[in-house]
């Protein structure tokens, strides 16, 4: 196994690891969950803080959300289509933001915040409305706004919506989206 893939294979199998302990996870339970030896954690990783950076940036990657919404069938509904992508999203930013509450837990939310602040999040933006920009395709014809203004505005909307009990859900926020908040008279 070269360097990279077993650095890759230890932040993987140590992020859950991070999300539920934070900063205050031991290199005992992370040698564990890698199935590792302790001393291999520091060839990989000149520090713990440097593991759990990797594992920020990992968890900061939009890849498994990217690959959940290009499986998505574009024969299906639009509004089927658009759930699907919305569900693979959420996950993703739940993941994220468990991630962070656990690092703001132990004290290392801030430290962290500053060193990777900007960093790829355009290009991560830029991929995920690329790839639901895909899912409006097959309707471009009928749609007003281009596939990838479609997606941007998809987008602006199930990532800024408040979470409280005016909130619509996503089947809501899909239909209103897609038809309109006016009835037809």
């Amino acid at each position: 196994m070269s360097q990279e893939q077993r650095r890759e294979m230890i932040v993987r199998a140590v992020l859950p690891l991070v999300v539920e302990h934070g900063a205050a996870v031991t290199t005992a339970q992370i040698a564990r969950a890698a199935g590792i030896g302790e001393g291999t954690i520091f060839r990989a990783f000149k520090d713990k803080d440097e593991l759990i950076q990797e594992c920020v940036l990992e968890a900061l990657r939009p890849d498994d959300a990217l690959g959940l919404i290009t499986e998505i069938p574009l024969e299906a509904r639009l509004e089927t289509r658009l759930a699907e992508a919305a569900d693979a999203l959420r996950a993703h930013l739940d993941r994220m933001g468990a991630l962070m509450a656990s690092l703001h837990q132990s004290g290392q939310a801030n430290n962290l915040r500053k060193r990777h602040r900007g960093g790829d999040r355009a290009a991560s933006v830029t991929a995920m409305r690329e790839a639901v920009a895909e899912l409006f395709e097959p309707d471009k014809d009928t749609l007003r706004l281009s596939p990838q203004q479609s997606a941007a505005m998809f987008l602006a909307l199930l990532f800024n919506r408040p979470r409280d009990e005016h909130t619509p859900d996503v089947a809501q926020l899909i239909d209103v989206f897609l038809h309109g908040a006016v009835v037809a008279r």
